[in-house]
């Protein structure tokens, strides 16, 4: 639920700033930003039960940063890995089906193939795979680092510091491939994409769908790794 919470805000923001004749259209990239970080914030809220996992990133930061808990009795487990991960991979794709549903008029209006896709999944400005996977490495590294962080400081001020520290990272790195930092939400909606009934939506463009699930999970290890040097 926290997951489909975060896809619902973001794609949705998406949605209202690229789509034609909404309400917000051409919001620009900050209403973008904020709007997801809205999300994690809402996101992390919703899935407190879990630890706030709405993120296959973070969960292989926290494992590869030596916790022995997802959750208040939760342990971290190769069981309980797959089950966080198939609950937000399952999370982003209803989040994104439930933008489709409030946005569908407007996805039925004439508009570039590109820009629907756009609504679910991340893209690159400039095409070049290797560089889209390092600046997707550096992206999640930033986020997975400071979260884990966040949580060894005595103020421990949670959700709210998360969602700025998105707004911060879409503004200063977002710029060359849109910031996917989590697997499930770039997967997910992908998937949804693919399915739904969209008029003219043209390619998923799978081709370029390994970058933003691998690139956050190498992302995600480094910064676990790199916490655990922290006391």
């Amino acid at each position: 639920m926290g997951t489909a919470m975060l896809l619902l805000f973001g794609c949705g923001v998406v949605a209202n700033a690229i789509l034609p004749k909404t309400k917000g259209f051409n919001g620009g990239w900050l209403l973008i930003n904020f709007g997801w970080g809205l999300g994690v914030f809402a996101g992390v809220f919703v899935a407190f039960k879990s630890g706030g996992h709405i993120n296959p990133a973070v969960t292989v930061g926290l494992i590869a940063n030596g916790a022995e808990e997802f959750a208040p009795g939760v342990e971290v487990s190769f069981v309980n890995t797959l089950i966080y991960f198939a609950a937000q991979m399952l999370g982003a794709f209803i989040g994104a089906v439930l933008t489709w549903l409030a946005y569908k008029d407007h996805f039925a209006q004439d508009a570039d193939p590109a820009v629907k896709l756009g609504v679910f999944s991340t893209g690159p400005e400039l095409r070049n795979y290797t560089w889209n996977f390092v600046t997707e490495v550096i992206g999640t590294f930033v986020l997975v680092l400071v979260v884990l962080l966040f949580g060894k400081t005595p103020t421990e001020i949670g959700p709210l510091a998360v969602a700025l520290l998105v707004v911060g990272i879409g503004i200063s790195l977002g710029g060359p491939t849109g910031y996917a930092i989590n697997p499930a939400r770039d997967l997910g909606p992908r998937i949804a994409h693919a399915l739904l009934p969209i008029p003219g939506k043209g390619s998923s463009d799978w081709a370029y769908s390994w970058v933003p699930v691998a690139a956050p999970l190498v992302g995600g290890i480094l910064a676990g790794l790199e916490a655990a040097a922290y006391v």
